[in-house]
């Protein structure tokens, strides 16, 4: 059986990516540690499920290796072809890296770095074989910068991006295309997880639902990069004029309001 699979569907970006496949007739796999929002969404989709289409959840800690393998037996034990995978799951977190909570660092890159190399790994043998598969990582504009104060959380998605664009070339001659996804601020919760309202209070953020839309139809289209916003393109493309050490004192006075 043919199925999507979105990491992170309980809440933001991954459910509003869970509402667009769904619309377009695709049978879904969504996976979450948060099971209540899991089931909440799986509720809300059955309402309209006019066409009998599968609505699997899974509970899962993405930073548990033991977990994510465990998964893999399940989707093998389902037959299921993951023809189009969607890694949104991810947190950020603002912090002076002396002060950081290491333990919290080490899952937040278990989880925006292992979780989506894993997956990514999972599905991609089966995409090749058939000569068919979309798979939307999702990066961040903080991919193209250092970013002191949320070092980690910039560096993995740095790392997000290096790797996306690399496995797209390799795969594309497979009819498998790879989308690496670069936001800015949208709506989520991840402000609040991430502790950084000084930045974020300073920007206008997107819907979710007007990011998820955008990255389907580029993913559609077989589009290998995309930065949404205008003022966002404009940054990214700014950045290489200018020195590293600026590009980071900038960063910096961005983050903290005495950096």
């Amino acid at each position: 059986m043919k199925i999507t699979l979105i990491s992170g569907a309980a809440s933001g970006l991954g459910k509003e990516f869970a509402k667009l496949y769904f619309k377009d007739n695709n049978n879904l796999l969504l996976i979450d540690i948060d099971i209540d929002g899991l089931n909440k969404l799986k509720e809300e989709l059955e309402k309209e499920n006019k066409n009998n289409l599968t609505i699997d959840i899974y509970k899962i800690d993405l930073t548990s290796l033991t977990e994510l393998n465990k998964l893999k037996d399940y989707i093998i034990s389902k037959s299921y072809f993951i023809n189009n995978l969607v890694n949104s799951a991810g947190f950020g977190d603002r912090e002076d890296f002396i002060k950081m909570d290491i333990n919290k660092e080490i899952s937040l890159t278990n989880l925006n770095c292992n979780a989506l190399l894993y997956l990514t790994h999972l599905v991609i043998k089966d995409m090749v074989k058939n000569k068919e598969g979309h798979i939307i990582n999702v990066s961040s504009i903080a991919g193209f910068m250092s970013g002191p104060f949320m070092s980690t959380y910039h560096a993995s998605k740095a790392y997000v991006l290096l790797l996306s664009e690399s496995i797209g070339y390799e795969v594309k001659k497979d009819n498998v295309k790879v989308l690496t996804l670069c936001p800015g601020p949208f709506n989520s919760n991840f402000v609040k997880l991430a502790h950084n309202d000084y930045t974020f209070k300073k920007i206008k953020p997107l819907e979710a639902s007007k990011v998820a839309l955008l990255a389907y139809k580029a993913s559609i289209k077989g589009k290998k990069l995309l930065i949404t916003g205008f003022k966002n393109k404009l940054t990214i493309f700014i950045l290489r004029l200018f020195p590293r050490s600026l590009i980071v004192k900038v960063s910096a006075k961005t983050m903290k309001e005495d950096a």
